[in-house]
């Protein structure tokens, strides 16, 4: 399991990239984020540009995720299955193929969407798969660090896919954008089925509806990882709502916005992850769920750009709330199911996204987009200092494991 990172033997982010299992998996997933981008802002701008629509627009960026539980609650147990290199690469060449099918010019709205929520399954089960490696390819030491490097990038990448994506829509259309993070998505696939070996350790297992129930079953009976599960899913959703509306609410700002979220995001990972101990982690998490949420309050007053970019900008650095609450559900985790533990974990997160945006365009339907922010918001601080005191009182009982 993962010890705390304030040890002086946890490795720097140097030392985890001259191990080259895992820098294949970073740099895949550094590349599937940014296919994931580009596809989503293309998307988003083309449902835009047909529909004008706020709640389809924001379902079209964040709509895959509706899919992810589906996968959480049926084959989630593929994640931690004796060949886990094999059942990634074959989940990525799924993702490249539904990437792909995006740039067929013509196609029908309700199809995209169909293939949004057809890749949103396949990419949870590669999420939980990928996670489930990561945690054998690095030493225990290590973990946290790695996860921390992983968010960061993600923040990273995502600034520059959507400024990449702002920039080339001058010159693409979406469907481009769709063959460009298609490029990545193939190029992601090489990286990982070329460095990852394959894990002849764990014990052979059935995968299937039957194990992952157990799992699950066993997971949600605990109070504890129920509380953690709360704190890392419906906040964090309501806030990728109110980023969700950005489109709608500064249509020719949106990128500015989103890039600002994500540097944010990136900033405040990088932070917590590599500059607080565990336990200063553990402390500060209620503050940094607190910080996610009301700087978005200010939006009631449809501030100026450049104090809407440092809100969004300052509040993202929050996300970095999820570094202490994926490490606490770790610890409470054995180790032959940690990968669908985080696959679900992933897979409720990603899904709360897709709820969180589809409740802001649904409110932006009737609300100012400004307004319809501003009460997701409070939705989310609200919910965050209720639940805090049965966040407070999880404690490191692991979950038993009821399957084979």
């Amino acid at each position: 399991m993962p010890s705390d990172t304030s040890s002086p033997t946890a490795p720097g982010y140097r030392a985890l990239l001259r191990n080259r299992e895992f820098a294949g998996l970073y740099a895949s997933f550094t590349l599937t984020v940014a296919a994931g981008t580009l596809s989503g802002f293309a998307l988003g701008t083309l449902v835009d540009r047909r529909t004008g629509s706020p709640f389809l627009t924001a379902v079209s960026m964040y709509g895959a995720t509706f899919a992810t539980v589906l996968g959480a609650m049926t084959l989630m147990s593929v994640a931690d299955g004796n060949r886990p290199r094999r059942t990634l690469v074959a989940l990525q060449c799924v993702s490249l193929l539904g990437v792909a099918a995006q740039a067929v010019p013509g196609l029908p709205l309700a199809a995209r969407f169909g293939l949004l929520l057809l890749l949103g399954f396949f990419q949870s089960l590669g999420t939980g798969t990928r996670m489930g490696l990561l945690a054998e390819v690095v030493p225990a030491s290590a973990y946290v660090p790695a996860r921390s490097l992983m968010n960061i990038t993600a923040g990273g990448t995502a600034v520059l896919g959507y400024a990449l994506g702002a920039v080339l829509l001058r010159y693409l259309t979406p469907q481009g954008l769709f063959v460009t993070a298609a490029v990545l998505t193939a190029a992601g696939l090489a990286v990982v089925a070329t460095t990852v070996r394959e894990r002849s350790i764990r014990p052979p297992r059935r995968p299937g509806l039957r194990e992952t129930w157990t799992t699950n079953t066993a997971l949600f009976s605990r109070s504890g990882p129920r509380a953690l599960l709360l704190n890392l899913w419906v906040p964090n959703g309501l806030i990728v709502g109110c980023e969700a509306l950005f489109i709608s609410y500064a249509p020719d700002h949106a990128g500015v916005l989103l890039a600002a979220g994500s540097a944010g995001m990136l900033l405040g990972d990088l932070a917590v992850g590599r500059l607080l101990t565990a336990e200063r982690r553990r402390r500060c998490a209620f503050a940094l769920r607190l910080l996610l949420a009301a700087p978005y309050l200010l939006f009631v007053l449809h501030p100026p750009l450049p104090v809407a970019v440092v809100t969004v900008f300052v509040a993202s650095a929050g996300f970095a709330a999820t570094l202490p609450l994926q490490e606490r559900l770790l610890a409470l985790t054995p180790d032959p199911v940690r990968g669908q533990v985080q696959g679900v974990e992933s897979a409720g997160r990603m899904t709360w996204q897709g709820i969180g945006a589809a409740l802001a365009g649904g409110l932006a339907q009737y609300l100012s987009p400004g307004a319809a922010i501003t009460a997701l918001a409070a939705v989310s601080v609200t919910v965050t200092v209720l639940s805090r005191p049965f966040v407070a009182r999880s404690r490191a009982v692991r979950l038993e494991r009821t399957g084979t």
